[in-house]
This record gives C-alpha cells, structure tokens and sequence, in this order.
C-alpha cells in the first residue's frame, strides 16, 4: 500500500495524498511484521 500511496504521490504532488502516505508509514512502523514478512513465516515458520 505504501508503494501505491507514494506513486501516485509522486506522479500528482498531491499534499493529502503525501499526508496518507506518512501516515501510513507511521502505522507500518508500529507493526512488528510487514505483510511479505507475515507471509514468508507461514512458509517458513520461526520456532
């Protein structure tokens, strides 16, 4: 989600969307895993 909200950022310079953007990020900073990471223990989990 964070690729997508700072493409489009990035393409338009929209401040709401660069707002949404660090918002975002701020939130992912919270989460102990990222989506990729969560994915990869279902494959491969850490014991």
């Amino acid at each position: 989600m964070l690729d997508l909200t700072w493409k489009f950022f990035s393409q338009t310079g929209s401040i709401d969307t660069y707002l949404l953007f660090k918002e975002l990020e701020k939130e992912n900073m919270n989460e102990p895993f990222s989506f990729d990471e969560e994915l990869a223990e279902v494959d491969f989990p850490l014991t």
